[in-house]
């Protein structure tokens, strides 16, 4: 049983930088691809970045390029979003999930990730 919780949400200001961190447990963690994915009220979820499991590709959602950094510590278990320059349009659930695979090429697709945090909220005022 694969679980996952993440942490570090909250309310910010713009132009702040925020951390979420995903922990996991229940699997081997550096053979699933890690993923962030957000929901802001009345849309739908969307992908944030991901991370592959023992090559640590990442891959972004293109207009967070540049503010948005994923990492991993596979010693840890553990899977992190730092957001910088956050922005009101940034204000959503940020949910941690994670896909089987210990792949070369980063995992977009959301129906690939078959585990999911129960997330944290993001809300960022202007």
């Amino acid at each position: 049983q694969v679980h996952l919780v993440e942490s570090g949400g909250g309310l910010v200001q713009a132009g702040d930088s925020l951390a979420l961190s995903c922990v996991a447990s229940g699997h081997t963690f550096s053979s699933y691809a890690m993923g962030w994915f957000r929901q802001a009220p009345g849309k739908p979820r969307e992908f944030v970045a991901t991370i592959t499991g023992s090559d640590e590709s990442t891959y972004y959602r293109d207009s967070l390029k540049g503010r948005f950094t994923i990492s991993r510590d596979n010693d840890k278990n553990t899977v992190s979003l730092r957001m910088s320059s956050l922005k009101p349009e940034d204000t959503a659930v940020y949910y941690c999930a994670a896909a089987p695979g210990d792949t070369k090429v980063p995992i977009v697709l959301m129906s690939a990730y078959l585990y999911w945090g129960q997330g944290t909220q993001v809300t960022v005022s202007s």
